[in-house]
C-alpha cells in the first residue's frame, strides 16, 4: 500500500493519490474508496472529523470515477446533473430548501447506476433532515469511516503541516510532540500553527525546547 497522507487543509496540501498516507485509522475508508463495486446501491458515506482528510478522499475518488464534487451547501432546488459519478460534501450543510433535489439526485443515480459519495462529521442519523424519504434513504447508505489518528497518521499529519509551511524539522520534534497533544487532526494543526507563530513571534527555531516551552505553558 502505498505511503500516503491525508487532510483537509487548503494551503499547500497535495491532492494527487500519491500524497495520501494510510494507516489502520484510514486504511479501511481508502480501500473502500477504490473498490465502489463494492458499495451497496452504489453508494457511501465517508465520516469523520474536520480535517481527516474526508476532501482528499474525495478527490481521489473524483479523479479515478470521472466524478463531479458539489459542496451540499450549494445545492439548489433546481440542481439536476447528467454525471454518473457525484460527491457530495458536507452533508450536514445541506439546505433544507434542496432536499428535495438531493432525494431526486440520490434517485436518479440509483436508477441509472451511477456512484453517490457522500461526506460529513456525523452519521446519516444525525443529519438535520426533514423530509422524510430522504432522511430513509440516507440513513441506509452503507458507511465508512476516518477514526481518531494513531501514531503513524498523526506523526504524518504534523510532518506533512510543516512541509506546508516550508518548515522541515527534525524527526524529534515529532516524537515529542505525538504523545502531548490531543489525539485529532484540529490538535495537530494548532500546534503546527502556534510553534510557527512563536518562532516568528521569538525569532526563535522551531524545536523540541520550544514545543517544550508552549505546552508548559498550556499546563
Amino acid at each position: 500500500m502505498p505511503n500516503q497522507l491525508s487532510f483537509d487543509w487548503p494551503t499547500g496540501v497535495a491532492l494527487g493519490p500519491d500524497d495520501f498516507f494510510v494507516s489502520q485509522a484510514n486504511a479501511q475508508a481508502y480501500a473502500m474508496i477504490n473498490a465502489p463495486e463494492t458499495w451497496p446501491d452504489r453508494k457511501l458515506v465517508l465520516m469523520g472529523q474536520s480535517g481527516a482528510g474526508k476532501s482528499h478522499l474525495a478527490r481521489i475518488f473524483a479523479e479515478q470515477s470521472g466524478g463531479v464534487i458539489v459542496p451540499a451547501a450549494t445545492i439548489t432546488p433546481d440542481f439536476k446533473t447528467e454525471a454518473t459519478s457525484v460527491i457530495v460534501e458536507d452533508m450536514t450543510t445541506l439546505p433544507k430548501t434542496a432536499e428535495e433535489a438531493m432525494f431526486h439526485l440520490h434517485n436518479y443515480l440509483r436508477n441509472t447506476g451511477g456512484t453517490l459519495l457522500m461526506t460529513a462529521d456525523a452519521a446519516p442519523s444525525r443529519w438535520p433532515i426533514s423530509l422524510p424519504d430522504l432522511a430513509s434513504r440516507m440513513q441506509a447508505s452503507n458507511v465508512t469511516q476516518i477514526d481518531s489518528p494513531d501514531d503513524a497518521l498523526l506523526s504524518a499529519l504534523i510532518m506533512k503541516l510543516f512541509a506546508d509551511r516550508q518548515i522541515m524539522p527534525k524527526p524529534a520534534l515529532v516524537t515529542y510532540l505525538v504523545p502531548r497533544i490531543e489525539r485529532s487532526f484540529a490538535a495537530a494543526a494548532e500546534i503546527v500553527a502556534r510553534l510557527d507563530r512563536a518562532a516568528l513571534a521569538q525569532g526563535r527555531k522551531i524545536n523540541t525546547k520550544l514545543a517544550r516551552a508552549l505546552l508548559d505553558n498550556d499546563g
